[in-house]
């Protein structure tokens, strides 16, 4: 299942790549792409697992980009 978010205030393109290195490494996810200039977050992922995979990346991404926040 592939998924497609809007990011909010992510302001640096560094931290939008270490938010897809950390996204990628959660169990269940098949491929992950985070866009600094398009602010988009795309997740390919178990349909089985989307809900709690989306919980977790939230949580990744406040933990590399405080202000940043994922449009559900």
């Amino acid at each position: 299942m592939k998924k497609v978010y809007r990011l909010e205030d992510l302001d640096c393109a560094n931290c939008a790549a270490k938010m897809e290195r950390a996204i990628a490494k959660i169990d269940g996810v098949t491929s992950a792409d985070v866009s600094f200039m398009t602010q988009r977050l795309t997740i390919e992922a178990d349909e089985s697992k989307i809900d709690g995979i989306i919980k977790q990346a939230v949580k990744v991404c406040k933990k590399i980009e405080p202000d940043c926040r994922i449009i559900l």
